[in-house]
């Protein structure tokens, strides 16, 4: 069995930007590794799916279930999704089991300034409400494995930062070994 590695925050912290920098690093080391990304996921497998709670996690369901099932065959995945509910990650830990969680944590004028999709752009000019990070919700993560300072650091220092966490929890060490 494999692990989870979940990044949660809001939209423009560098969750995307992260998981694809440590996609390339587990490669290079000889893993087997799959990006689940939330936009990517929503985009294909249900485009008209609203923001509601209720939608929302149901796509957190159907993510956590494809997390599941990719680890649960060898493939160490790395998941990209805001997921702005403290209960849904904690229903992902359960699901899971080998489930490492990184916030990226960010501040808003440095999302804002980032704005990779034009979301908080939208939302300022008032085309978009509930945004999560802004006028929507996002509950911290309480208890994170790792929590990354994203506007202190560069991707190449993160990346390494989540290797050394990863390490330090044991699960590279079964999978590089084995």
């Amino acid at each position: 069995m494999s692990f989870v590695i979940w990044f949660t925050g809001p939209s423009g912290a560098g969750k995307t930007t992260l998981a694809h920098a440590l996609e390339k690093k587990l490669r290079e080391i000889g893993l087997n590794v799959e990006v689940l990304n939330g936009d990517g996921i929503r985009s294909k497998l249900y485009p008209d799916l609203g923001f509601s709670e209720k939608e929302r996690e149901m796509h957190n369901k159907v993510v956590v279930e494809m997390a599941k099932l990719l680890s649960k065959n060898g493939i160490v995945t790395i998941v990209s999704v805001i997921a702005p509910y403290r209960k849904w990650r904690e229903y992902a830990r359960r699901e899971v089991g080998r489930f490492v969680e990184v916030y990226l944590r960010c501040p808003l004028e440095v999302r804002i300034k980032r704005d990779p999709k034009g979301l908080y752009a939208k939302a300022l000019r008032g085309e978009i409400k509930d945004l999560t990070g802004l006028d929507g919700k996002y509950e911290e993560p309480e208890n994170p494995e790792l929590t990354l300072d994203t506007d202190k650091m560069s991707v190449k220092e993160e990346v390494e930062a989540v290797l050394r966490r990863v390490k330090e929890l044991g699960y590279l060490k079964d999978l590089i070994n084995s």
